[in-house]
């Protein structure tokens, strides 16, 4: 490569970059997503130059599609459906270098950037591999998320066993295929292999093991970028894909440390079952025993209980001449002690001068985020400071939550991560969780072997006043009941549509 190409794919990797870096922060999160997108157009661009194909029809016509098609989709993605968006597009990443791979290292049309054959024979089958996982273990997350797979881990017997199998035939693809180069036979293996690691790896994530899983992806389309660049010996793509790749590899730490779990642990730890005790049936009278018992007293003692009896009988008949007499008089209502009413939901939040909002994914399956902001300006228009609990796995990607409330319009000096807000739900006034459990199931403190033992969770549970608006009082994503929502003490239950009962408290309000 020229100084010249050097030099352009040197600014088009910082732009990138610096994209990324934007959209960091909210409030500069568009322009760092435009920029990006701006780069990589530049970048396409820049590489059909690099390679002198600029004047290649059927090119333009593939990026006019592509261009179409994405627009299309965009449009008409729903923000709920954006962890789904961004396991497809890490698929279709991998997928692409796949391809790219495969080209190279059968010789199809494609210039390897390198004169090393071993180099580039053995980067395009790593390429080959890498791609083809993400590609099929994005399709499983996306599946999963848009509930075309089964939701909950999917174990195979010896699942362990085969993950790790798969891993290493898949890597002896790679080294087989590095020493004989050309042979569709071994590219086609690999495509195989690598594609069963991905399904076996992804098929057992469920629960709160996504947001890991969606990160880690994303990481490894950005990896199979850069090995696809090595092979082709395009100096751009390695940068773009490098960035892509650690960023992805940095949230995935994030969300690993969030979890309290290793990722080798997800990788191949056999999923904790929950042990369900089993109800104890209340005990049954048997009139045989009961005949028995009668039979064995003495007549001593058959009078005695007799005698009880008729004094009981007595005493209640004395209590309903007296209760007549008062009713009689027009004196019962009165002397009556009239029951305290009990506080609702609504007194609740009245009263309350400090909330913390708890969103979570129920609210996203609600399209309930714009009650949400509505409710915080009421609450706010009483006098109430109103904050949010953002919980680093909520939702289904990581930052799932943040783009939800920001759609709303919700500033995001109100958001609070769940280590900065964690210490004042003891004096808050009030909690409202919206559609949220596993990422405040105290369960996860001292329920040894279930999915989230261990996890950080946000301290809603210590709150005096808890407001639970959930659908249901089924076990959240990761099947594990939550004792707070069986508390009968300052835990008020507005089950249903979220969005329906967050209404149905502002009327109140």
């Amino acid at each position: 490569m020229s100084v010249v190409q050097i030099s352009i794919s040197a600014v088009l990797a910082l732009l990138v970059l610096c994209g990324i870096a934007m959209m960091s922060k909210v409030k500069t999160a568009v322009a760092g997503n435009l920029l990006s997108a701006l780069s990589m157009l530049a970048a396409i661009v820049a590489t059909l130059w690099f390679n002198d194909i600029l004047d290649v029809p059927s090119l333009w016509t593939m990026l006019i599609l592509g261009f179409l098609s994405g627009g299309v989709i965009a449009a008409r993605a729903k923000m709920i459906e954006m962890p789904q968006m961004v396991a497809c597009f890490n698929g279709l990443g991998g997928g692409a270098s796949a391809l790219v791979g495969m080209m190279i290292y059968m010789n199809w049309g494609v210039q390897a950037g390198s004169k090393y054959a071993m180099f580039t024979r053995s980067t395009a089958m790593l390429a080959v591999v890498v791609g083809m996982l993400t590609l099929v273990g994005s399709a499983v997350a996306a599946g999963k998320l848009q509930r075309l797979l089964n939701q909950r881990p999917v174990e195979y017997k010896g699942h362990n066993l085969m993950v790790l199998s798969l891993l290493v035939l898949s890597l002896a693809a790679i080294a087989v295929g590095t020493v004989y180069g050309g042979n569709i036979w071994i590219c086609l293996a690999a495509l195989l292999l690598s594609g069963l690691f991905g399904w076996v790896f992804a098929i057992r994530v469920g629960g709160a093991d996504m947001p890991v899983t969606i990160s880690l992806l994303n990481s490894l389309s950005g990896v199979a970028g850069a090995i696809a660049g090595m092979a082709t010996g395009d100096i751009l793509l390695v940068a773009v894909g490098g960035i892509v790749g650690a960023s992805g590899l940095l949230l995935t730490q994030i969300m690993c440390k969030a979890m309290n779990r290793s990722l080798g642990s997800i990788l191949f730890r056999k999923s904790p079952k929950i042990t369900v005790k089993p109800m104890v049936k209340p005990a049954t009278v048997n009139p045989e025993t009961i005949e028995e018992l009668i039979n064995n007293l003495s007549d001593m003692e058959i009078q005695e209980l007799l005698d009880a009896l008729n004094s009981l009988t007595g005493e209640i008949a004395g209590l309903r001449k007296e209760l007549a007499a008062l009713k009689g008089a027009g004196v019962a209502a009165e002397a009556a002690p009239q029951p305290e009413k009990e506080e609702t939901a609504t007194d609740v939040l009245r009263k309350a001068k400090d909330v913390i909002i708890v969103p979570g994914y129920g609210m996203a399956l609600a399209q309930a985020q714009h009650i949400v902001k509505q409710l915080a300006d009421r609450l706010a228009a009483n006098g109430a400071r109103v904050r949010f609990a953002i919980h680093p796995v909520a939702g289904r990607m990581p930052g799932h939550m943040n783009v939800l409330l920001a759609e709303a319009d919700i500033p995001y000096d109100d958001l609070y991560e769940m280590d900065a807000i964690n210490g004042d739900f003891k004096q808050t006034d009030a909690v409202v969780v919206i559609g949220a459990n596993d990422v405040l199931n105290p369960a996860a403190r001292n329920a040894e072997g279930t999915p989230i033992y261990g996890m950080p969770v946000l301290n809603v549970d210590e709150a005096k006043q808890v407001i639970v608006c959930n659908y249901d009082l089924k076990p959240g994503y990761a099947g594990v009941e939550n004792p707070l929502y069986t508390r009968k003490k300052g835990v008020y239950l507005c089950l249903g549509d979220a969005k329906q009962t967050l209404i149905q408290l502002m009327k109140d309000l």
